[in-house]
């Protein structure tokens, strides 16, 4: 019997069409815990990625060059290198490499299921009721490729349950095997199937454009938007308005005269999205997870408001009872079990993608579909105006400081800067600088182009200099912040000088404190040593006060 209680793992994770799939950077990747055990150089060649595990703890990714990589736990060998040694460091996995992942799912074992952008299909890991789908019911320690009545067809989609596995091929066939304890195979029976044999039943002739599994559940959406269903049944999850498992396919006659696109499982509980943008679920709902306002389970599907809007995608994530959803407009929504708590209405996030929903919320934190990761070559003003900087091929103006060049933009100046807008010129080519150093003219005019600075603590004072005289008050902070952080025994006098030449209070009154803290060593540096007399006595008198020289 299937209850509500966490298992230990099982998810269906599909590749879904390119204008649903959310382009992520690689701040995203790294909500799931697991990549920080990559390092940044690893991230960036990432392009796919699913996260997987009782906890999260297993990882495979693809990167640029489609080399195929693994890191975790590897419970039942499900990382496919061969053994059953946890890894922290990232293992290639030869068989895969070069071979483009098209979509990919898992079980709770857990098992694996993969298919190639060739449609060819690899499985490995646990395989204790033949989800492997190669006859046997050893454990698969590395992938190897299924084609026992595969041969000659392209899988386009996969979907594992929490034992079970089930594909689809490019012309509308579903293939199924493993556990098949409550039907979930759609066989008729209820025994293990060890190799893929095709669904037929009421499904002989139809059209299959979708696939998804619950935990011991099938599910099935034909070209006419029609649902089938089959497998275990005990909290309502088929949607039949009855309890009682069914061994072969049957339709969802509740749905009549409404078109589905999509469906999505939870662990217990079943998303479907319809042509008009509208979301339908049942099943079990013990954390809101149907997203209807109370905790009572539904054996019929029953309407989900989440926005005026139109909804363009679902998600749910059978280890977890949690569903989100995208709109339109790209508002992303959550309901259900959320770390433990439970949300019994679509809940509006801050996030732009629902895989940020099972990062965040879900637990185990883990991905519900493979993830397709695109680099960003967009560049914001921002970094547009950073890469800019000191650009002779865009400059209209040069900086000559210390016999170099800095070449810059007037319009960029006079917009950041008062000063600038005051004194140049539109004939002006090239301007000659006197006043400052290089290093600090040139920090000057970076920050104005990305609103930092890059000095050591000692070139900071003399910019702090030019921010005092061209009244830059933000800069002026940033100076100071720059010297806190770099101060040291032996330019705290030198530093402390400075404060008090730019009568910079606040930071003056720090480079005092540290002064007094490192007294000794200090007063036996050369800064102090060469000291300015009124600096000096000012310096002495100050210490006195606060008790620096008592035995």
């Amino acid at each position: 019997m299937e209850d509500e209680s966490p298992p230990s793992q099982g998810v269906s994770v599909k590749v879904l069409e390119a204008t649903l799939l959310s382009a992520l950077k690689m701040l995203d990747v790294g909500k799931w815990p697991i990549f920080s055990l990559c390092s940044q150089e690893e991230l960036k060649l990432i392009r796919q990625a699913c996260v997987f595990g009782s906890a999260g703890n297993e990882v495979l990714y693809a990167t640029e060059n489609d080399e195929v990589f693994v890191l975790g736990t590897n419970c039942s060998g499900c990382l496919g290198t061969g053994d059953i040694q946890s890894t922290m460091e990232p293992r290639r996995l030869d068989t895969l490499c070069g071979k483009k992942i098209a979509c990919l799912s898992y079980g709770s074992g857990p098992h694996i299921v993969l298919a190639t952008e060739e449609g060819e299909v690899y499985t490995w890991g646990h395989n204790a009721y033949s989800q492997l789908g190669n006859g046997t019911t050893n454990h698969g320690l590395v992938p190897c490729q299924v084609s026992t009545n595969l041969v000659n067809k392209k899988v386009i989609e996969v979907a594992c349950g929490s034992h079970h596995s089930m594909v689809l091929t490019s012309d509308g066939e579903v293939y199924t095997w493993g556990y098949n304890n409550s039907g979930q195979v759609g066989s008729g029976s209820t025994v293990n199937q060890p190799i893929p044999r095709r669904v037929t039943s009421c499904l002989q002739n139809k059209i299959v454009v979708n696939i998804a599994c619950g935990q011991m559940c099938s599910m099935a959406v034909v070209e006419n938007g029609e649902v089938y269903v089959w497998g275990y049944n005990g909290n309502g999850q088929l949607g039949l308005g009855s309890s009682g498992n069914q061994p072969t396919p049957c339709r969802i006659a509740a749905l009549q005269g409404i078109r589905v696109q999509r469906v999505a499982c939870g662990y217990a509980h079943t998303l479907v999205l319809t042509d008009e943008g509208q979301i339908y679920a049942w099943g079990a709902n013990s954390y809101g997870q149907l997203g209807t306002g109370n905790k009572s389970n539904q054996s019929y599907p029953t309407t989900v408001i989440v926005d005026k809007d139109r909804v363009i995608e679902i998600a749910a994530c059978h280890s977890a009872h949690t569903s989100a959803a995208k709109t339109q407009s790209g508002q992303v929504y959550m309901w259900g079990q959320c770390r433990g708590q439970s949300v019994i209405l679509p809940h509006l996030t801050h996030f732009v993608c629902t895989d940020d929903v099972f990062a965040c919320f879900a637990t185990p934190a883990v991905m519900w579909r493979l993830l397709l990761i695109e680099p960003d070559d967009h560049l914001t003003v921002a970094q547009s105006l950073k890469k800019e900087f000191d650009n002779p091929e865009t400059a209209d103006l040069k900086f000559l400081v210390d016999g170099k060049y800095i070449h810059v933009h007037k319009v960029l100046l006079k917009i950041r800067c008062e000063h600038f807008r005051s004194i140049l010129n539109s004939d002006d080519e090239i301007i000659e600088m006197n006043e400052f150093s290089y290093p600090v003219y040139r920090a000057f005019l970076e920050y104005l182009y990305t609103d930092n600075i890059r000095l050591p603590p000692e070139d900071a004072i003399g910019l702090l200099d030019l921010a005092t005289l061209y009244r830059e008050n933000r800069l002026k902070k940033l100076c100071q912040q720059t010297i806190k952080q770099g101060i040291c025994e032996e330019n705290a006098i030198a530093l402390l000088s400075a404060a008090v030449k730019y009568e910079a209070q606040d930071l003056e009154e720090f480079c005092f404190r540290f002064c007094i803290n490192h007294l000794t060593v200090v007063t036996q540096t050369q800064g102090f040593a060469e000291m300015d007399h009124d600096l000096l006595k000012n310096f002495i008198s100050k210490a006195s006060k606060v008790g620096a020289f008592r035995n």
